[in-house]
């Protein structure tokens, strides 16, 4: 009887992923789930910050502070609500996972955050920047990166106050990112005493703007804000170009690639202005000591804009699981008041979970690539925007 019942202990631990059946002394096994765009037109986002999760692992494996192996369960949520719903509930399901970092896409996150705090489970968003996300009320749900109103609120003084862009005519998809980034420029724009001209919708999809630049010629705005991500930014810029709307062309991080670029042509993505949350990694030592480490672990894709903010989020994890061992309810409390010194600045959380460090750095697009500005010629009046 005794050795039956340690036959089922063994099988039961082994369920657990707390035994392994390798030669030499039991070596307890820890899982962090890792959720993103791992397929299909946001791909490039999804796997720098996956690749920045796994360096991260890496690191901590090798640094001798933890008594058990942390693993990866990388899984894809292909920027599609339901997909992202069952991948958290995979994640969830498996007791070996404790913690979880997640999303670029906010519509996917609205419908993971349930099943995480259902579940009792931590998730730290990286990349889904709808501030509502934050505001359900969840203690599991806590977010490294700005919201879209913090974004925006810095990306419209720019525009609007430093560089006299007055009159706004205002492009979205028709996504909830693109209706709520739609909402926040306008309220802040006009806040600032800018004239929004019109606002349009556009669907994910669709390739042909010829009518609506044509309407917007009439309305001669001295910007353009688009609401949305890469692909559909890029093709309208391109579309912009030719159609000769002369007028400046401004979005926040969901077009901050190096894709976008690609897409457009570098010819008529010149001048393009972004902002992007974060500092210029080059310009700071942790940032160059990522950059290094993360060019020796071989990844082939480039860890993107929101690659770093992966990275501090595992790290987060990370460390909660040190103070507190691979204990889900305990990680939530850990996590939800940690204070950690991050790539980007020490990193704190207030009471909705929201990150308080809050760092945008501007771009434009010049000969061909995402340039500071205030390291380009267009800060320093050599180029025009328009």
């Amino acid at each position: 009887m005794r050795r039956l019942r340690f036959g089922w202990l063994v099988v039961a631990l082994l369920a657990l992923g707390l035994v392994r059946t390798a030669p030499g002394a039991p070596v307890q096994v820890v899982k962090l789930a890792f959720l993103g765009p791992l397929t299909g037109p946001n791909a490039p986002q999804g796997l720098g910050a996956r690749n920045a999760f796994d360096l991260a692992l890496r690191q901590a494996n090798a640094s001798g502070r933890f008594p058990y192996r942390i693993e990866g369960v990388v899984l894809d949520d292909a920027s599609d609500p339901a997909t992202g719903r069952a991948a958290a509930l995979r994640a969830v399901s498996d007791p070996a996972v404790v913690a979880a970092t997640g999303h670029w896409n906010s519509p996917v996150a609205f419908a993971t955050i349930e099943v995480f705090h259902e579940n009792r489970t931590p998730i730290v968003i990286w990349g889904a920047i709808h501030p509502d996300i934050t505001r359900r009320g969840y203690a599991e749900v806590t977010r490294v990166a700005p919201t879209a109103e913090q974004e925006t609120a810095v990306g419209a003084r720019w525009v609007v106050r430093e560089m006299r862009l007055r009159r706004w005519a205002v492009v979205h998809d028709t996504t909830t990112y693109g209706n709520f980034t739609r909402d926040a420029f306008v309220g802040t724009a006009r806040g600032l005493g800018a004239e929004i001209l019109s606002t349009d919708g556009i669907n994910v999809g669709d390739r042909d703007f010829g009518a609506l630049l044509t309407r917007l010629r009439g309305l001669n705005p001295d910007g353009v804000f688009f609401g949305g991500v890469v692909t559909e930014g890029a093709l309208f810029k391109a579309q912009m170009a030719r159609a000769r709307l002369e007028a400046a062309f401004f979005s926040i991080s969901g077009i901050f690639d190096d894709r976008f670029i690609e897409v457009a042509t570098p010819q008529a993505a010149e001048g393009t202005l972004a902002i992007k949350p974060g500092v210029p990694l080059e310009r700071i030592a942790t940032g160059r000591r990522f950059i290094e480490d993360y060019r020796a672990a071989g990844y082939r894709e480039p860890y993107g804009a929101y690659g770093p903010y992966a990275y501090d989020a595992t790290n987060i994890l990370l460390e909660a699981l040190r103070q507190v061992g691979p204990d889900r309810a305990r990680l939530v409390d850990a996590i939800r008041n940690i204070r950690y010194r991050g790539l980007l600045g020490e990193v704190t959380f207030d009471r909705e979970g929201q990150t308080r460090l809050v760092a945008v750095t501007r771009y434009v697009v010049q000969d061909g690539k995402w340039t500071v500005w205030e390291d380009s010629e267009y800060a320093k009046g050599k180029r025009k925007v328009r």
